[in-house]
């Protein structure tokens, strides 16, 4: 995937593959955000099967030399038997409502469309309103739910899908 520079009227930001080098970063990342922990080693063995997965950061366009952090954000999604499943969406907190994780989505949609997948699906916590939101604005509905799905704390999933018959 070629480097994709995004300019939304809030973050400029680069979004390209993720690579090992991230990986400190984006757990970092998925650690302010409070998802269900994978860790560097479930991220590092996503990476090494790069035909079936897409891992997408979104690299910060301001001056990073205050803060020494390059990420904004990053998304991991598979692809398994035609269709593309969303793992993990974060953005670090001071990027957030500023479209970063609405540019990663895109990016990882196009790109599993181009890979051919045929449909898309994720679960999303019930509380977890924003991501929702966000995942409405992409063309997602719910389609189901995964009661007790998530711990600390516990609570359902929502399964949400889009066809990406029609995407763009």
């Amino acid at each position: 995937m070629a480097t994709r520079k995004v300019t939304s009227s809030q973050s400029v930001v680069s979004i390209t593959r993720m690579t090992e080098h991230d990986l400190l970063e984006v757990v970092e990342i998925e650690k302010l955000s409070g998802i269900s922990a994978w860790g560097w080693d479930a991220y590092h063995n996503e990476l090494q099967s790069p035909e079936d997965v897409i891992m997408l950061v979104a690299a910060n366009g301001e001056s990073t030399q205050e803060s020494g952090q390059a990420l904004a954000g990053f998304i991991v999604s598979r692809l398994v038997a035609g269709e593309l499943h969303i793992n993990n969406v974060a953005v670090r907190p001071e990027f957030r409502r500023r479209g970063v994780a609405a540019q990663l989505l895109t990016a990882a949609l196009s790109q599993g469309r181009v890979q051919g997948a045929g449909f898309a699906f994720l679960e999303v916590r019930e509380g977890n309103t924003a991501a929702q939101g966000l995942y409405r604005r992409a063309g997602f509905a719910v389609t189901g739910r995964r009661r007790g799905y998530y711990s600390q704390p516990v609570e359902d999933a929502l399964l949400m899908s889009r066809t990406l018959e029609t995407w763009p």
